[in-house]
């Protein structure tokens, strides 16, 4: 059985920055990608960057420039740092990873973003 373990959220003033970490713990053949998405309450789950093996990383258009998403494949462990900050980044962010034909989605961590 595979479990994703979040950390790093939290709340920050507009223009601050955190960086969200997300580790990976059981048995993992081979891993397909690795990623974020957010969401806010009474809205869909929207994605925010990806990253998968030996292929370009996408970024949503509202993180590009200002996210960075990167991957310790020793450790199977993604982060999402994440910079001037906005209040509509306000929201839960959920890690996932995939491999074989399995998708795996971690508990969620709350950015809140505000002044």
């Amino acid at each position: 059985q595979v479990q994703l373990v979040e950390s790093g959220g939290g709340s920050v003033q507009p223009g601050g920055s955190l960086r969200l970490s997300c580790a990976a713990f059981g048995s993992i053949s081979s891993i397909n990608a690795m990623g974020w998405y957010r969401q806010v309450p009474g809205k869909e789950r929207e994605p925010v960057a990806h990253i998968p093996t030996g292929s370009r990383i996408n970024y949503a258009d509202s993180a590009k420039g200002r996210f960075t998403i990167s991957r310790d494949n020793t450790k199977n462990t993604v982060y999402l740092q994440m910079n001037s900050l906005k209040p509509e980044d306000t929201a839960v962010y959920y890690c996932y990873v995939t491999w074989s034909a399995h998708t795996v989605w971690g508990q969620g961590t709350q950015v809140t973003v505000s002044s």
